[in-house]
């Protein structure tokens, strides 16, 4: 589902969410008001799964991935993925809606464990850190 920020408009004035401009078309005042549209870029999340050496796992949701997954490798998130190490990313999927991501980040912190490997091993089944394309090696320094 993509959000498109909307602008009302009634007459020769209209009421702009996020900067966009009146319309340009012969309107009454009389008339209804009605919602013009535009495009804004459709942004996308990220459900994943990252694990340390002895597959002690982790499941997040952001809409950096890239980004998150340097900062886990840094140790600059703290916390559990601090404490136990956990930096390489061995699963993840995509979505470009919010919700759904946050309702599948649930939905697998609530699987049995067996079952979250299972879905790793589904796309990774050698447990590859899947960010090294990104790096082209470790960036853990």
């Amino acid at each position: 589902m993509q959000h498109t920020p909307s602008v009302i408009a009634r007459g020769k004035a209209a009421l702009s969410l996020r900067g966009a401009s009146p319309p340009h078309s012969e309107e009454r005042s009389d008339e209804e008001p009605r919602v013009l549209q535009r495009q804004c870029p459709v942004r996308q999340y990220y459900v994943y799964i990252m694990a340390n050496p002895a597959r002690t796992l982790y499941i997040g949701v952001n809409n950096d991935l890239e980004r998150q997954v340097f900062e886990h490798k840094q140790g600059l998130t703290g916390g559990f993925t601090s404490k136990y190490s956990v930096s390489k990313l061995v699963y993840h999927e995509p979505t470009s809606d919010v919700g759904s991501a946050v309702t599948r980040e649930k939905e697998l912190k609530g699987w049995r464990r067996n079952k979250k490997v299972a879905l790793a091993e589904s796309v990774n089944p050698e447990w590859k850190d899947l960010a090294l394309r990104w790096y082209g090696s470790d960036p853990s320094f």
